[in-house]
This record gives structure tokens, C-alpha cells and sequence, in this order.
């Protein structure tokens, strides 16, 4: 079951950034992420969603923010398909990688 929050550090962790780029990607895309009374950062499932199509498009991509920017507003549902397709296509080669590990395991007993 997936958290209603995350903290910085751990959406930072989730998409391997550091907690200064998610901040600046904040204030550079105008994300309002809930603050605690002691301004502590929490984020939810739209935060995370919004921070990986941002770095899709800058990481992946290679993309300047200012092109980013541009993707997103100009058709953000072509850059949604396309991360979701990236995203999912990484995890399957993950899953294969894992299955030839267990196959070459298996292997060694016969």
C-alpha cells in the first residue's frame, strides 16, 4: 500500500536525486508540496508524479528546464505516456535480468 506522504530525503531517494534538486525543481516548476506547522515538506502520489516527469524530461531526456517546461505545458499527455512507457519498460528489463540470474543459479545445480 502506498504512503499518503514522503518525506524530502526519501523522494529524493525514490528518484535519486539530492533533497536541493527536488527543491529547486519546486520552486522552478511552481510545485506547492504540504508543509508540517514546522514547514517540514511531505509529499504525496501527485508530488512524486510531477518530480518523475520532470526527470524524465531532464534527466532522461536531456532536456534544459526551460524545455521542460515547454513539453509539459505544450502536451503534458504525451510526456505522461511516454515516462509511464520508459518507467515500465526499465522495470521489465529489471524483472528479465533477474530472471537470468535465476536461471544461471539453476543452471550451476543441474
Amino acid at each position: 500500500m502506498p504512503k499518503l506522504f514522503y518525506t524530502i530525503s526519501e523522494a529524493a531517494q525514490n528518484l535519486d536525486v539530492t533533497c536541493s534538486m527536488l527543491r529547486y525543481w519546486e520552486k522552478e516548476f511552481g510545485l506547492n508540496p504540504h508543509k508540517t506547522e514546522k514547514g517540514t515538506r511531505r509529499y504525496d502520489e501527485k508530488d512524486i508524479k510531477a518530480f518523475r516527469l520532470i526527470y524524465y524530461l531532464v534527466k532522461t531526456k536531456g532536456l534544459t528546464l526551460t524545455g521542460a517546461k515547454r513539453k509539459l505545458r505544450e502536451n503534458p499527455g504525451k510526456v505522461i505516456r511516454s515516462e509511464e512507457i520508459v518507467r515500465r519498460l526499465k522495470n521489465v528489463g529489471i524483472e528479465l535480468m533477474a530472471l537470468v540470474k535465476e536461471f544461471d543459479e539453476m543452471e550451476k545445480l543441474i
